[in-house]
């Protein structure tokens, strides 16, 4: 995500609102990461809307379990600063732009995450009842090695939870969102990632506040 190519599409934001995806009374949003005020509930409507039409395309019996949607800029700031520390511990003698940019693999700066602007989702998949589906990992693992469980098309994960990543992945990338390849749960539409990957030439979310 902090790759120069990324962060140097230009950004035209096209101002649509945050949207809770509670209101839409269909979305089971989990509350591992809930914050007071519902933060972690919110995307911008066309994301939503792409989302809606996702859950319609998988199997009857199956639903997105939304673990968290857009994140304050200060959030994000705080978790990319734990992880330069974390490596700082680990790499005393890196300089500065070296921490960040390791950093940048698994986390975004607060300037080109996506989180930031309500354009990413972090999801996995449920049943109706709530069960979570086997995926190799939990939701927000740390992403380890080349070809770690964490990475969406790892090998290194059982064959049920390759299924229920293709599963998923189908229907989502069907609506028209994109996967940051790192991290199966993370899928984006409208953010600097998605315009690279798409061709799309420009984003369509910058930075959001709610309102």
């Amino acid at each position: 995500m902090s790759d120069p190519v990324i962060s140097a599409v230009p950004v035209r934001d096209c101002g649509e609102p945050l949207v809770d995806l509670r209101s839409f009374g269909v979305f089971r949003v989990d509350a591992r990461l809930a914050d007071a005020v519902g933060h972690y509930a919110l995307l911008r409507s066309s994301v939503a809307e792409r989302l809606l039409a996702a859950q319609e395309l998988l199997e009857p019996g199956l639903t997105f379990l939304v673990v968290e949607g857009y994140r304050p800029p200060e959030l994000q700031e705080r978790y990319f600063q734990e992880s330069v520390d974390e490596l700082r511990a680990h790499h005393p003698d890196w300089p500065q732009s070296a921490l960040r940019r390791e950093a940048g693999r698994y986390i975004s700066p607060p300037e080109v995450a996506p989180h930031v602007s309500g354009a990413a989702v972090d999801l996995t998949l449920c049943t109706l009842s709530g069960g979570e589906l086997p995926m190799g990992t939990e939701v927000n693992a740390t992403p380890l090695g080349p070809d770690g469980p964490c990475y969406t098309a790892s090998r290194e994960i059982s064959g049920e939870a390759r299924r229920n990543r293709r599963t998923m992945g189908g229907a989502l990338a069907a609506a028209g969102l994109v996967n940051y390849p790192t991290e199966w749960w993370h899928w984006s539409y409208g953010d600097r990632y998605w315009a690279f990957l798409t061709g799309a030439g420009r984003a369509l979310y910058g930075p959001a506040r709610p309102d």
